[in-house]
């Protein structure tokens, strides 16, 4: 029976070395571009890339796997495009701070990436942490742990006291002045140096905290942040650098400088009103709505001692307003991005966020087309992921039934298969 297996292993890895074809069998199809799904294709898979899509169910050549996904609707492995992927809430998360080691938060970073590919992300772009991040991209690229493919910005860029700065909160003693290093900018020198700093970190994007936030000790969750100049600065230093910039921003004025000075996505959005709207669909910038988080941390928020009081404050405001605040963007054409926030709720439940879409609006398949080929496009891969074409990385999630009739199976995921590997089945 030893034997008999390690010849079966054999096999199979002669089979991969040598080529072998992966058939999907899909009875359903949204290709993330479409909004008209495909019956009875056969989908097939050649190394990392899908080379062929094919009318009907195909049959197999001597080697090749077939994976029967005739009862499912398969579509391009989705994309979150607002993650934190070290960390994730917990009643002890500020207390941890002070307790846990950047190796500690690595071991968590790996549970977290395999739960999110699990999910049926198979990219994500992480908006800030400690710089774990970047070092878990790398292992993920590598094959040394499974995940999703990652773009992330290392560490974010704050104000002195604004949302992020690694020291609100702290006592007199202990606070100390953090510049640029740790991505607090205070004038447009710093705002420079610290775009280049993350460039030399090896980030693949730059986040700024344009205004006030609700988890950071700080009593102001809406106020603006930086001055334009200093925006300005941000901006045309990353874009120099092959970097886009993206924006948390609750508070309106802070969005509308952040829209006005080049900053391509919007995260959260909350008091948007609609001068900043139109600013958004005249710059073509992105609304990342994040509404999973504006829900969990306002029921959080009602448990004892789950956040710091001044925190508790401004989750019970500032969360239940964000999907109203997306439905009316998304009304009004300001484009949008698939994002959740995930870190601020538990990883692997980003597919929640279907469900807060289409709740105010947003037709199911316009949802998909958010979190797949649209996505591709806002990360610079439009021409290789995102999509179900032949040419294109096979990066591949399938979830029972039809979710343009019942959008819940979104959280379902049966199969998921990243860069021609499976990994759920």
């Amino acid at each position: 029976m030893h034997k008999l297996t390690l010849t079966l292993l054999s096999l199979i890895m002669s089979a991969a070395l040598f080529g072998q074809r992966t058939i999907i069998h899909a009875g359903n199809i949204l290709d993330g571009v479409s909004k008209k799904p495909m019956k009875e294709k056969s989908i097939v898979v050649e190394g990392t890339k899908i080379t062929s899509i094919e009318n009907g169910y195909i049959n197999a050549q001597e080697g090749d796997v077939i994976v029967n996904l005739k009862e499912h609707t398969v579509m391009p492995g989705w994309i979150d495009m607002h993650v934190h992927i070290e960390d994730e809430t917990s009643p002890d998360r500020y207390i941890r701070q002070f307790t846990e080691n950047p190796a500690d938060r690595a071991f968590t970073s790996v549970d977290i990436a395999k739960r999110t590919l699990m999910a049926g992300f198979t990219t994500v772009r992480d908006v800030g942490g400690s710089g774990v991040n970047i070092s878990l991209r790398n292992a993920i690229a590598k094959g040394t742990i499974d995940g999703p493919r990652i773009f992330t910005s290392g560490e974010g860029l704050k104000i002195t006291g604004g949302h992020g700065d690694p020291t609100n909160g702290y006592r007199a003693d202990l606070m100390g002045d953090p510049g640029p290093e740790f991505g607090v900018v205070n004038g447009v020198d710093d705002a420079r140096k610290a775009v280049r700093q993350r460039y030399k970190n090896g980030a693949d994007l730059i986040k700024i905290s344009a205004t006030g936030g609700v988890l950071s000790v700080a009593k102001d969750g809406k106020g603006a942040s930086f001055q334009e100049d200093e925006i300005e600065a941000i901006v045309q230093t990353a874009n120099d650098l092959g970097f886009h910039v993206a924006a948390h921003a609750h508070g309106d004025e802070g969005m509308r400088r952040a829209v006005a000075n080049g900053v391509k996505t919007i995260e959260h959005g909350t008091y948007m009103s609609d001068a900043t709207m139109e600013l958004m669909i005249e710059k073509n910038a992105y609304l990342v709505p994040t509404i999973t988080a504006g829900m969990e941390v306002a029921e959080n928020a009602k448990k004892p001692g789950y956040y710091p009081k001044v925190v508790a404050e401004k989750a019970r405001e500032i969360g239940p307003v964000i999907q109203g605040t997306f439905a009316k963007a998304y009304k009004k054409g300001v484009p949008i991005a698939f994002g959740t926030d995930a870190g601020v709720f538990k990883h692997g439940e980003n597919a929640r966020e279907f469900t807060y879409m289409t709740e105010v609006g947003m037709p199911a398949i316009e949802a998909i087309i958010c979190a797949t080929s649209n996505n591709a496009e806002l990360l610079g891969m439009g021409d290789q992921i995102g999509s179900l074409k032949a040419g294109f990385i096979a990066d591949i999630v399938a979830v029972p039934g039809d979710p343009l009739e019942d959008i819940e199976v979104m959280k379902d995921v049966k199969f998921v298969m990243k860069e021609g590997k499976i990994y759920k089945n």
